[in-house]
């Protein structure tokens, strides 16, 4: 085998290209093996498919056709789909659309894929060089230019000319159709797939690895993941080669070394980059893959990243040390999020470590299922962390933000992370109602729970596998002490402290039980860089003060513009007096199935629930709560 060897120094010098993926240590079941039962995330999918459903294919594909030279079949949506990155929504739709019909064979998101994919095929033919998308001219142009060797940038985000992130749509694209190709299991997708991979060849083929550089200063998504899951796909070393080009020094370099340069730089821009490196430690075994992607999932999650799961204050990182200073309304861009559980995924395939998937816990519960309104499905952009502010939600058909993109793929995959395997082992990650079909080992288990309003979890095997398992069942690190676990009504002796897995190997029988209870409590979390500012947790779940409803008005809860309430005024958060974990124990839980606790404030004296951040949808609320000393406050009073 030979290795690609790597200049670290700027540029990337290309050796022969015969290389081995890295084998995963552990992997994850394919979305129609995991079947959601009842609970909030079977909720939140069946929402978003409905809506999914409820838009117009034609309407998606107004800009595909128009810059093709064809008529269109529906009107243009608003929004970002009226704008610069028209064609982006096209791309995450194919995706959810993929996901869906791969986790559940409903017959009809198949037949909307296929219609798409049928009239993009045909824009395809009429572009008459590969390129697939709905690029206005001027992105269009500008990507066409890069042929010629003409790259010139004139911000982060734009070309010289005024090219708006044409790559980053172009990726949304490429990817949508590889989802449609893999997922969706559509032949046609794979063409006009890698008719679309041999076009962004070509266009960059000639590009010096200065102007690759130069190029990659401009937000691109995802393009080398993409590139290298095709690579992957076909073995065919020119995916390989244009994967390469996409490769940022000036991000990846620190990380590799191991420093944090990222306060100051676009949150999102970067984590995809991130992601591509992983795919090359993954398809390709380009070794320096690993330790980029480890040091950054580390270096966000410890040092960047709010209670909730979620990073960032106006999409940018910031010095840790200033959080205080960045509780806005425009914290936790939900896309962040999204790509960080992507990358979060792919760390627990290299190595199973508790801490990935507590990580993946909290941010799905307390970003991903939050960032969903219950009535429409809609989604947020920001989710603001402004003590006393509110949550802003898309429009059905007007606002169309990369949020929005990503959220219709976020509420379609939600079987995704709960069951990994290895050859002999199965690894119970989350605690979602739901049916595993292990069709390799005969192995059918149904997981039924109330979590994480009960602290119990019951694992029931259906079917019976043909050979011995380990069970693996995730003790959080955030247990307040060792789960218990008990087979078919008795006590299991085995290992089950905080942040390990509690592991059963036995010949297992149809009808085998295990139950598992998780001892927990309410525990403080305090904000970065702050003696005063702390945030209440129970289990994996934020608990937020529900400090009553938002303000009615033309732009909540629903808004076209995603920065439209950034600037309304929030209302003033009761103060809490005492130590945080004092605080903590004092809280009284409400009788019944619910989730909520009561919280006795001193600045004024009133009483405040708190609830699941996830469960408050329309009402203002804080997350961060301030506290002082118990006798200064009593000198104030």
């Amino acid at each position: 085998m030979q290795m690609l060897r790597f200049i670290l120094l700027g540029s990337l010098a290309m050796a022969s290209l015969a290389v081995e993926a890295a084998t995963p240590t552990v992997k994850t079941f394919g979305l129609g093996d995991v079947e959601l039962l009842d609970s909030p995330f079977k909720q939140a999918m069946e929402r978003n498919a409905e809506y999914l459903l409820s838009l117009d294919a034609d309407r998606l594909l107004h800009n595909t056709r128009k810059y093709a030279g064809l008529k269109p079949k529906g009107e243009l949506y608003g929004g970002w789909e009226s704008q610069g990155i028209a064609g982006h929504t096209l791309g995450h739709y194919l995706t959810a659309l993929s996901q869906q019909y791969a986790s559940t064979h409903d017959p009809r998101f198949k037949k909307r894929l296929d219609y798409i994919i049928g009239e993009m095929a045909e824009a395809q033919r009429a572009y008459g060089d590969g390129y697939i998308g709905a690029l206005p001219e001027l992105e269009l142009k500008t990507m066409r230019g890069f042929k010629q060797g003409n790259v010139e940038v004139k911000d982060a985000f734009t070309f010289k000319d005024g090219a708006w992130v044409p790559w980053y749509t172009q990726h949304k694209v490429l990817a949508g159709l590889r989802d449609a190709w893999t997922l969706g299991e559509s032949a046609q997708a794979k063409d006009v797939t890698l008719k679309l991979a041999n076009w962004v060849d070509d266009i960059t083929a000639g590009l010096t690895p200065e102007q690759q550089q130069t190029m990659l200063q401009v937000e691109h998504g995802g393009m080398r993941e993409v590139l290298f899951d095709i690579y992957g796909l076909t073995k065919d070393e020119r995916y390989l080669k244009t994967a390469q080009r996409f490769e940022h020094r000036a991000i990846l370099d620190p990380l590799l070394a191991g420093r944090d340069e990222l306060p100051g730089k676009h949150a999102n821009t970067q984590i995809p980059k991130v992601i591509g490196a992983a795919r090359g430690y993954e398809v390709a075994n380009q070794s320096e893959g690993r330790p980029i992607a480890e040091n950054f999932w580390k270096t966000v999650v410890h040092n960047h990243s709010w209670a909730i799961g979620g990073n960032s204050d106006g999409e940018f990182f910031f010095s840790p040390n200033s959080a205080s200073e960045h509780l806005s309304a425009a914290t936790a861009e939900t896309c962040n999020t999204y790509n960080m559980l992507r990358l979060t995924e792919r760390l627990f395939g290299w190595q199973p470590q508790v801490e990935y998937a507590d990580f993946e816990e909290r941010a799905l519960y307390n970003h991903i299922l939050a960032s969903q309104e219950p009535k429409q499905g809609m989604f947020t952009y920001f989710m603001s962390l402004k003590p006393g502010h509110f949550k802003t939600y898309s429009t059905p058909h007007d606002s169309f933000w990369c949020c929005v993109g990503s959220g219709m793929e976020n509420h379609s995959k939600y079987g995704a992370a709960i069951y990994f395997h290895a050859a002999d082992a199965l690894y119970v990650n989350l605690f979602i109602p739901s049916v595993l079909h292990w069709k390799e080992r005969g192995l059918e288990l149904q997981q039924t729970t109330l979590y994480p309003n009960d602290n119990r979890t019951s694992l029931t095997v259906k079917q019976a596998p043909t050979a011995p398992l380990s069970l693996r069942v995730r003790v959080p690190a955030w247990a307040s002490g060792n789960a218990t676990l008990t087979l078919n009504g008795k006590a299991v002796a085995v290992e089950a402290k905080p942040g390990s897995y509690a592991t059963v190997q036995r010949e297992w029988k149809k009808g085998d039980v295990i139950e598992v209870a998780i001892p927990t409590s309410v525990r403080t979390e305090p904000l970065h860089g702050s003696n005063d500012r702390f945030a209440f947790v129970y289990g994996p779940v934020v608990l937020a003060g529900d400090l009553g409803p938002a303000p009615a008005g033309p732009t909540v809860p629903y808004a076209k513009e995603q920065q439209a309430n950034l600037k309304a005024e929030s209302i003033e958060v009761p103060a809490l007096a005492g130590n945080p974990q004092q605080l903590a124990a004092s809280l009284r839980r409400v009788a019944g199935d619910t989730l909520a606790f009561k919280l006795t404030t001193s600045q004024p004296r009133k009483e405040v629930t708190l609830r699941p951040f996830h469960e408050i949808d329309y009402d203002r609320y804080t997350v961060y709560w301030k506290t002082t000393p118990a006798k200064q406050a009593t000198a104030g009073e």
